[in-house]
């Protein structure tokens, strides 16, 4: 069980307000780094220790998962992945809370999910300071390359996040969404489901 410090800090983290490294150092044995450095190094023909280190690595994995090498986290142990995932190269998940993704979720290449950010000023980023908010992607979302998602964000059930998009706010369910900030721009209806590409135009 943490000491009294430890569930101060951890209150903090939980309410999103700012922390220190030297402050969560205590939760450094959650980190899962030399296992992912495994992970990526492993041939994607040998999928059963690929798989048997993925359910090491992440806090919990569904079935029928793809993740391509290489991917990155700071922990592993907070990622939160169902079934049916399709994650593609260079997936980043900053995980210093959790992360919950749904079922039949696919990522292109080259995205972020990062729950932490650090204050403005840069007196208040001594010993990298930190804060941190979980983000939440519902089942079929797809995410599209070079996408940033920021602390906090809820991602709603189905919706499509373009291309090089930083979703910095909660986009809701069934939406075609781009942008810089990433914001919908049409709703998703039955008339996709006879187009080849979702166009915004």
């Amino acid at each position: 069980m943490p000491g009294s410090d430890e569930q101060d800090v951890l209150a903090r983290i939980r309410q999103g307000l700012v922390y220190t490294e030297s402050e969560a150092a205590f939760q450094a044995p959650r980190r899962r780094t030399d296992l992912i450095f495994e992970y990526n190094r492993t041939p994607p023909s040998d999928a059963d220790t690929r798989r048997s280190l993925l359910v090491a690595i992440l806090g919990s994995v569904g079935e029928r998962t793809v993740l391509h090498s290489p991917f990155s986290a700071g922990f592993g142990s907070n990622v939160h992945i169902g079934n049916d995932f399709f994650g593609n190269v260079n997936l980043a998940f900053v995980d210093d809370v959790d992360i919950h993704i749904g079922d039949d979720v696919m990522i292109a290449p080259n995205v972020t999910l990062t729950t932490t950010g650090h204050p403005v000023h840069p007196a208040r980023r001594v010993d990298f300071a930190r804060f941190s908010e979980p983000i939440v992607i519902e089942d079929k979302v797809w995410i599209g390359s070079n996408v940033v998602v920021l602390p906090g964000v809820r991602i709603g059930y189905g919706s499509v996040i373009g291309a090089g998009s930083v979703v910095s706010r909660d986009i809701p369910p069934m939406v075609v969404a781009v942008g810089t900030p990433c914001k919908a721009v049409r709703p998703i209806t039955d008339d996709d489901l006879t187009t080849r590409t979702a166009a915004v135009d």
